[in-house]
């Protein structure tokens, strides 16, 4: 079965049924089934390969990103804002069949406007052919992981990969015909690209927009009814300030579903205000192991968790020779479940560990009696300072809890005496302040001295990688010169 299986069904049962909007354009499942069923055949008589999009977001890409699925073909869905020999470096790995793009290299080249008007005539798509139905071991999509320095990895995903994460999904959310599900953020994001598919999966109206801004996001909620929302922390966290700053609330949204990073714990009673109907989920995966884990408002989760392991999953800790650890033990967190991955189509990562059917892709955690995993931080991230092993995300959590911090990152500067020093880079809230010794007496309670970093940076213009997550590398190369010095 593929990731389309469900198209058919409610072409026929709910023809009419809103099935996908995109600012100011909208088709009903009729209409989508019948756009993509001819997409796809054009895409099924393409040149062996994949079918790679190269497109700015919205609903022609979603569209053609159903039709590659449809045909039996790999859908390799690009970055528009890669630089362009980075875009032609991975094009040239990837080797697709057909290329669609809006610029002038494409073998299908679509004008930067191109909306669903049209789109099937703008591909070179015919009549619709009957097409077998891909088999759930046919690799359907490869995306990359974000990042600011050398070849994105390309990750490739199986139709079971994913059909099987609609099952589980199901049974954790619950989500069906009745709802209306938001994803406003850009579908090169595989949480978005994922929310479209399993939205219409269960045959629910899938909202959204070309562009993430909060006070259109709000917009759209409120005129679609949205009932679920997705959305990674830092879009949330945009959202809840402008409800907040306009006295509004959203009343319909019964379901915020949360990934990319942990959720701070100190904005939780504020989503439960402005949010009054929602129930909060967050989720902790890879883009090589899907979901992993799942923690849900409703549910006791330890404080710090990142919850249970989700529907469908086995969580384990090991050593890096294989070796299961105890509860309450730190190490490799490794998941088995019909979620992985296939394999790299570019890049690699040599984070990535197998033993048998579990894979780790480097994260450190324990879990507890109960099976609630907590992490530690990322093996790649450990710092050796004064002879110790320090996981920063402890500090940047910890320091995101202070009320003049929106975001921190703790990184290590080679240091003649202790190996690396801990310096705090920091993106302080609007109109706030903070010292170097108010930011020491905050963590001293919290921490063994050797965690609490002797130096503080404030960054004017934090760097985030696409998919809105903090992007290390680029915040190190602000050292020393293009930071400022906390007093």
């Amino acid at each position: 079965m593929s990731i389309t299986r469900s198209l058919a069904v409610q072409a026929a049962t709910r023809a009419d049924a809103p099935a996908l909007t995109c600012e100011g354009e909208q088709l009903t499942y009729g209409e989508l089934d019948a756009l993509v069923a001819r997409c796809a055949a054009r895409f099924a008589a393409a040149p062996p390969g994949g079918i790679a999009l190269d497109l700015p977001n919205g609903a022609a890409l979603a569209v053609l990103f159903l039709a590659a699925a449809r045909g039996g073909r790999e859908a390799q869905v690009l970055d528009p804002a890669w630089p362009r020999a980075l875009r032609a470096d991975v094009r040239e790995r990837i080797a697709p069949g057909l290329l669609v793009t809006i610029a002038a290299d494409g073998d299908v080249r679509l004008p930067p406007g191109q909306g669903l008007a049209g789109l099937a005539e703008a591909v070179g798509a015919g009549a619709a052919a009957p097409l077998p139905e891909p088999d759930g071991a046919l690799p359907f999509y490869v995306g990359f992981t974000s990042g600011s320095t050398g070849v994105p990895k390309g990750y490739r995903r199986t139709h079971r990969s994913w059909t099987e994460s609609f099952d589980a999904d199901t049974r954790e959310f619950g989500i069906g015909p009745a709802d209306v599900i938001l994803a406003p953020g850009a579908l090169t994001h595989s949480l978005f690209l994922y929310g479209l598919a399993r939205g219409l999966d269960a045959g629910a109206h899938v909202v959204l927009c070309r562009s993430f801004r909060p006070r259109a996001v709000v917009e759209l909620a409120r005129r679609h009814g949205a009932s679920v929302l997705y959305g990674v922390p830092t879009q949330l966290a945009l959202l809840l300030d402008l409800l907040e700053g306009e006295g509004r609330v959203l009343d319909g949204i019964r379901l915020v579903l949360c990934s990319g990073a942990k959720w701070p714990p100190g904005r939780k009673a504020g989503l439960s205000r402005l949010m009054p109907g929602a129930r909060f989920a967050e989720f902790y995966g890879a883009s090589e192991l899907s979901f992993i884990t799942v923690a849900k408002a409703e549910e006791e989760v330890p404080e710090g968790s990142v919850g249970r392991a989700f529907s469908g999953v086995g969580l384990s800790i090991r050593d890096r020779a294989g070796r299961r650890l105890p509860a309450g033990r730190t190490g490799l967190v490794f998941v088995e479940s019909p979620f992985v991955f296939s394999g790299y189509a570019t890049g690699e990562s040599a984070d990535l560990l197998r033993h048998g059917a579990a894979l780790s892709v480097g994260d450190m955690g324990m879990l507890d009696a109960n099976g609630f995993l907590t992490l530690v931080g990322r093996s790649k991230r450990m710092i050796v300072t004064s002879g110790k092993n320090l996981f920063p995300e402890e500090v940047e959590r910890l320091l995101e809890q202070h009320p003049a911090v929106r975001a921190a990152a703790v990184l290590g500067v080679p240091d003649g005496l202790r190996g690396e020093r801990l310096v705090a880079f920091l993106c302080l809230r609007e109109g706030a302040a903070a010292t170097r010794a108010e930011l020491t007496r905050w963590l001293k309670p919290q921490l063994p001295l050797f965690k609490v970093p002797r130096r503080y940076a404030s960054v004017a213009d934090w760097p985030l990688t696409a998919s809105g997550k903090t992007d290390f590398p680029a915040v190190a190369r602000l050292w020393p010169g293009r930071c400022e010095l906390l007093p």
